[in-house]
């Protein structure tokens, strides 16, 4: 089973670096960019399509790949599926509920702390457990992206009931609950933001 889900990531991020074109049979593929410039912060979800708790396994899995602070891997997730789950979570995120109603699946995220940012219970500069944070943030950038490669769309929620969410999932004391995410299929095109000059965010040297 390891082995398997090995092989279903390794083929998951091997689509997001394939060129754009199609393969031997007949099938197209996606290029790295295509998944960065479709992908969106989708509101509003195809509730007639589902996804199968394989297919987000696989999703997990191969962002297990996202860079860590000395392979601390702290993040962790705690997947809603079934009716009663997502409903449960729905009302846990503020003026987001109706945006996710259609989404078959909602995530939430947390990280360990003292993981990242620590050597020998030790926090290591002045960040300490943003650096938890901050990996956390990498791994969750490596699940829109690989979702969004499989076909996917997300939303990721920083308004959330913290609380609420560590009670109905017995998330554990020592982790920082951060978003959650929906995942699902776009009901609707998403608007394509505008973005800063470059020049305001970039200083060469």
């Amino acid at each position: 089973m390891k082995t398997r889900t090995i092989i279903l990531a390794a083929a998951t991020l091997l689509s997001l670096l394939s060129l754009a074109g199609c393969s031997g049979d007949g099938e197209k593929t996606v290029s790295f960019y295509d998944v960065i410039a479709s992908r969106r912060s989708v509101r509003s979800y195809d509730a007639a399509k589902t996804i199968s708790e394989a297919e987000v396994r696989q999703l997990l899995a191969a962002a297990q790949n996202a860079p860590s602070w000395a392979n601390m891997q702290p993040s962790k997730y705690y997947v809603a599926m079934s009716p009663e789950a997502l409903a449960a979570v729905q009302d846990l995120v503020g003026g987001n509920k109706e945006r996710i109603m259609g989404a078959p699946v909602l995530i939430v995220s947390t990280f360990e702390r003292e993981k990242s940012g620590f050597f020998r219970g030790q926090q290591t500069n002045e960040l300490g457990d943003f650096w938890g944070a901050y990996d956390n943030g990498l791994s969750n950038a490596y699940l829109v992206l690989i979702a969004r490669a499989m076909g996917y769309d997300t939303l990721i929620m920083g308004m959330r009931d913290a609380a609420g969410l560590r009670t109905l999932f017995q998330i554990p004391g020592e982790e920082t609950v951060t978003a959650v995410i929906a995942l699902g299929y776009r009901a609707e095109e998403p608007r394509t933001p505008q973005h800063r000059d470059l020049d305001e965010i970039a200083k060469f040297f």
